[in-house]
């Protein structure tokens, strides 16, 4: 072969070697660092949903399992007498999913635990969840929900978020809002069924949804309004619709709020809280007297040589003392009730009388002279 063509060729090659790595590259730069190593797989095509959850049937576990496991919850007290009148029928919906459970009214607690009969490994943490809700006072209606696939539940503990009793309080309430209309509004955006009892937020729905939740009741325990969070699902809401904004990041269309809590200014050294400067006083290279201590006043004045009992008829005598002050100040200002107004003598009754009546004789003569003037006036027009 003729060794020009050879190096011909060669530097063909590398040239096509330069350019797939420059296309590597450019690649490597568009797909994200996490990405980068990423094989396709023959199974990974795009009509495959991987969130869809698959429906468990008995034939997969025909056998039953070697080992027993089981779930116990404390319950409080007010919930034993419902617990007791729902139970028959909870027993019946766990059967049929071959779970058996135990209410102990002694030590307040409910068990559930796998049998022969049990299937499906993980209806043991569904059931699990059920007995948790009923304990947080979900009614059992709504607790067997968690029964179903694609159904879950959180159970936010919101206690320990706020040390003051009454700030604790007014934030659960800001939860619910005015005739429970912020929980509403939150439950229909999410999807989510939300019970707020006590120390604690129940959640059932989505995973989506309860993610969302989390947050919201975290935020507000933290003293941060639903409604921001209301506005910003509301958003993400109308988004989702839209085809062209589906895929993309939706930051820029998410509203952005700002702390708004107005500080009070501290007064700046050497100005009065009025805004006055302070007076310097005046330098004095001495250090200021020694104040008298208690028992140097009590020396002064001699009580310190007092017997105990001494003291208190001393102290006895001056309370009476100021007692005695205040109940005449009462009984002055009572007094002041029952004290005459000053009325006025015969004299100056008849004076009022006879100038009123002047006056009011003076204003029926003017009133007479002007209505002749308006006849008067009336009869030279019409001529």
């Amino acid at each position: 072969m003729n060794p020009e063509r050879q190096a011909a060729m060669k530097a063909a090659e590398r040239s096509d070697d330069e350019e797939r790595q420059e296309k590597a590259t450019v690649e490597a730069a568009r797909v994200s660092k996490k990405q980068q190593h990423r094989k396709d797989k023959p199974w990974d095509t795009p009509d495959v949903d991987h969130w869809k959850i698959d429906e468990w049937k008995s034939e997969y576990h025909p056998q039953a399992f070697t080992e027993e496991s089981s779930f116990a919850t404390l319950f409080p007290k007010y919930r034993e007498q419902y617990l007791r009148e729902v139970w028959p029928l909870l027993t019946k919906a766990l059967d049929k999913h071959g779970v058996a459970c135990v209410l102990d009214l002694v030590e307040g607690s409910m068990t559930v635990k796998t049998t022969r009969k049990t299937h499906d490994p993980y209806m043991i943490l569904k059931c699990r969840d059920v007995i948790k809700l009923l304990s947080r006072s979900v009614p059992l209606p709504q607790a067997l929900r968690v029964l179903e696939d694609g159904m879950a539940c959180d159970i936010i503990k919101i206690g320990n978020l706020v040390r003051n009793k009454e700030r604790f309080v007014k934030r659960r309430s800001r939860l619910l809002g005015p005739d429970g209309n912020t929980l509403k509004a939150v439950e229909l955006l999410t999807g989510c069924y939300i019970l707020v009892q006590g120390n604690t937020v129940s959640a059932m729905g989505g995973f989506k949804g309860l993610k969302e939740v989390r947050r919201l009741v975290e935020d507000c325990m933290r003293n941060v309004h639903p409604i921001y969070h209301i506005k910003e699902m509301m958003i993400k809401r109308e988004l989702a619709k839209d085809e062209k904004l589906a895929q993309e990041n939706w930051d820029r269309f998410l509203p952005k709020f700002k702390k708004r809590n107005v500080k009070s200014k501290k007064p700046k050294a050497g100005v009065d809280a009025e805004g006055k400067k302070k007076k310097k006083k005046e330098y004095t290279p001495f250090p200021p007297a020694q104040q008298p201590s208690k028992i140097d006043l009590q020396l002064e004045s001699g009580e310190y040589f007092l017997k105990p009992e001494e003291k208190a008829s001393r102290a006895m005598a001056a309370r009476k003392e100021q007692q005695r002050v205040a109940s005449a100040a009462k009984q002055d200002e009572r007094a002041k009730a029952y004290v005459a107004p000053k009325e006025p003598k015969t004299g100056e009754k008849r004076r009022s009388k006879e100038e009123g009546g002047e006056h009011k004789h003076k204003q029926s003569a003017d009133d007479k002279a002007e209505r002749k003037r308006k006849k008067e006036k009336k009869g030279r027009s019409k001529e």
